[in-house]
């Protein structure tokens, strides 16, 4: 084995890897695959009906470092840069503060199966990481989404009331 390869598979093995649930739900068991169970953290069902309920009864949610008014983390202000300048009022903006409560921190990385924080819901659904809504607002997906769950209004329409 050429020194080229054996430094890109020690690089593959180090990586962080995520567990998406299908992958998750092929395995009979975590219990059966011992790497596997070392590598994830149940979530106990009170947090995962925590999370399902707030996520789902909210149009935005976001689990950041810091606040909106405060974010501690460049990911996190860069969501909430690209949420402002979407028009999205912060008062709209339901935000836990990942940093407050490791168990939070920790178990929302599972219930999403992605491995980083921040992380984006909206309508209910889980929309991704910095990279994804940064992606979304360049495409413009994330406006159409934000419109469609009546977080902003859309452009060029104006606002009941206002004048001509």
């Amino acid at each position: 084995m050429s020194a080229r390869i054996a430094t890109s598979l020690l690089r593959q093995s180090a990586r962080p890897t995520a567990f998406p649930a299908a992958r998750l739900a092929a395995t009979a068991s975590p219990l059966a695959n011992p790497a596997t169970f070392a590598r994830i953290r149940l979530l106990s069902s009170d947090a995962r009906k925590k999370i399902d309920d707030v996520v789902t009864k909210n149009p935005l949610v976001l689990f950041m470092k810091g606040t909106p008014s405060f974010p501690q983390c460049g990911f996190s202000r860069a969501v909430c840069q690209i949420l402002e300048v979407n028009g999205v009022p912060e008062e709209k903006i339901v935000a836990f503060n990942c940093l407050e409560d490791q168990e939070l921190r920790e178990g929302i990385k599972e219930y999403s199966s992605w491995p980083t924080i921040p992380q984006l819901y909206i309508g209910g659904e889980f929309v991704g990481g910095c990279d994804i809504a940064i992606q979304m607002h360049q495409s413009g997906e994330l406006e159409k989404l934000l419109v469609e769950h009546k977080l902003v209004e859309a452009e060029g329409k104006a606002e009941p009331g206002a004048e001509a």
